[in-house]
């Protein structure tokens, strides 16, 4: 199992600089992954390109991009060139997006969202793999009169999907590589998600899907203050029913209670209750909140964890 964090630099002076610094350090730290965010801001895949060209040790992601007002077509190009620019280590995932978002953002009804990932996986399967693509569904058409295929990137592209849900993890199993639960926790992991993830890759033939557990926490010496804004901070999702559903299947009433906040034992035994869970993997987010002393004291541990799960360590 890897550990990795998600980077966030957005108020920062230079978002690319920063976030290049950003993975520097955590690659300092032993740290095997970092993951970038979409949303109106910086461009998640380029973002990842940059990074993982100038960081070599690290994995790197997109978490994640929502198919409602993009076309796999143009997904693509952006997941095959970031795999050349890090020579294959770049991972892709994808969202369903939100109504508020998707309505207000982009203009587009958010309608038939499990439909639209599953003809957007369809298609992005066919691209990244052979470069070549011909299709046309309910809501998507996409053809190749030309090459798709970006030289460098032929390994292809692990696709992965922010799934929760029964029906998107459906999909999920059967067409991509493995999910990016965020705010679920490990009771919603092992008795919710893992058992209709895993049923329908065993189905579709593919192999056990990878599962990127992203989870809110950070190492602090101030715990209730850190809380209370962790609270505030995350409760734009209690409004999604998406992630209201996944909160209480895990337990939680509120959105912070997923948030992993306290010394180093209490996230060395969180991170050992989403391995026994199912996770293949596990991203802390939100490690900034605190400051730079407890960020990188929170880093410092999560490498010596990694570091653990190495073969032979």
């Amino acid at each position: 199992m890897t550990v990795g964090v998600a980077l966030n630099a957005s108020d920062a002076q230079n978002q690319v600089d920063a976030s290049v610094h950003l993975a520097q350090e955590a690659a300092a730290a032993g740290l095997r992954s970092v993951w970038f965010g979409q949303t109106f801001g910086a461009d998640s895949p380029q973002l990842a390109a940059i990074v993982g060209r100038a960081v070599p040790e690290l994995q790197v992601g997109t978490s994640a991009i929502p198919v409602f007002g993009r076309h796999p077509l143009l997904v693509s190009s952006q997941a095959q060139t970031a795999q050349a620019a890090t020579h294959g280590r770049y991972h892709l995932g994808l969202a369903l997006g939100t109504k508020l978002v998707t309505e207000t953002g982009f203009g587009l009804p958010f309608e038939r969202p499990i439909a639209r990932l599953r003809e957007f996986l369809t298609v992005l399967r066919q691209l990244t793999e052979t470069g070549t693509a011909d299709f046309r569904g309910e809501l998507l058409t996409a053809t190749t009169p030309l090459s798709a295929r970006v030289p460098g990137a032929e390994s292809g592209v692990p696709l992965l999907v922010a799934a929760m849900g029964p029906q998107a993890l459906r999909v999920s199993g059967e067409l991509a590589d493995g999910i990016l639960p965020y705010l679920a926790g490990p009771r919603a992991l092992a008795e919710h998600i893992m058992p209709v993830l895993t049923a329908a890759a065993e189905a579709a033939g593919r192999p056990a899907p990878r599962i990127v557990a992203l989870v809110p926490g950070v190492v602090t010496g101030d715990v209730d203050a850190v809380r209370a804004k962790a609270t505030e901070n995350l409760s734009f999702y209690e409004q999604i029913p998406s992630y209201a559903r996944v909160i209480e299947l895990s337990g939680g009433r509120r959105a912070a209670d997923l948030a992993v906040i306290g010394d180093e034992k209490t996230l060395e035994a969180e991170v050992r209750r989403y391995r026994d869970a199912g996770a293949t993997e596990v991203v802390f987010t939100g490690t900034e909140i605190a400051g730079t002393a407890d960020r990188l004291r929170t880093w410092a541990l999560l490498g010596e964890l990694a570091a653990r799960r190495e073969p032979g360590a």
